[in-house]
């Protein structure tokens, strides 16, 4: 990434300021909940008071405001509440990011409450611009999609589910959908069968139901019977 691309995110708290140089998407991916290593974010292990003078924080500052000299504590918090600066079309790309991330959000947790079916992301996505809704790039995913499904239930019909899902595995595949099962979704129960039958009971996303299917059988070769208890 060259220097232009680069940005100075900028902090003040108790009279003192803070400065470190950053590449700006994966400061708001960070900001925006991501995970995401500080060392991929940040170009310097210097915090600043001036990076244009070339000035270092003092300890004594860093202590005074974030009473530690952890250096990924104090980072994490820059990041957080410092202002991140970002060119125009930085900006723009930035949103659309983000969009496409909002839209994926409500496309896995919402369902049509009339089927009980997913929504597409291009309906939702439609939705959103009859809705005029506008993208807050600082704002959480979650909680911006959870405010735009009310703004949208106004031109199609959503809402925010979660489905559960009862599973039934013959023995064979038991044992490997069993190590698998929290890796898809909240496991309420699991039971076995006097024939090696693994029962189990799994809460997931209510928009994700084929993604988990299609992970099932990929599992189990096919051989797996999936089916929705309730959406809740």
């Amino acid at each position: 990434m060259t220097k232009e691309n680069l940005v100075t995110v900028r902090y003040e708290s108790h009279g003192e300021k803070f400065e470190i140089l950053v590449k700006p998407k994966e400061a708001f991916d960070f900001r925006n909940g991501k995970s995401i290593s500080i060392s991929d974010i940040v170009v310097s292990d210097t915090v600043y008071k001036d990076i244009k003078k070339g000035q270092k924080a003092s300890p004594s500052s860093l202590k005074k405001v974030f009473g530690t000299l952890d250096y990924d504590t104090i980072i994490k918090e820059i990041l957080r509440k410092g202002e991140i600066p970002v060119t125009s079309e930085q900006r723009k790309e930035l949103l659309e990011t983000k969009r496409k991330q909002v839209i994926d959000f409500i496309h896995r947790n919402a369902v049509d409450p009339k089927t009980g079916l997913p929504i597409p992301p291009n309906r939702i996505e439609a939705a959103m611009e009859q809705a005029k809704v506008h993208i807050d790039m600082d704002k959480e995913i979650e909680a911006q999609a959870m405010q735009i499904v009310k703004e949208i239930t106004k031109v199609i019909p959503i809402k925010i589910a979660r489905a559960l899902l009862q599973i039934s595995v013959p023995s064979q595949y038991g044992a490997k959908v069993k190590s698998s099962l929290s890796s898809l979704g909240d496991v309420k129960k699991t039971q076995w069968l006097g024939d090696g039958t693994l029962i189990a009971e799994l809460e997931i996303p209510a928009g994700a139901q084929q993604e988990v299917i299609d992970k099932l059988n990929s599992l189990t070769k096919g051989d797996v019977e999936v089916k929705v208890l309730q959406f809740r």
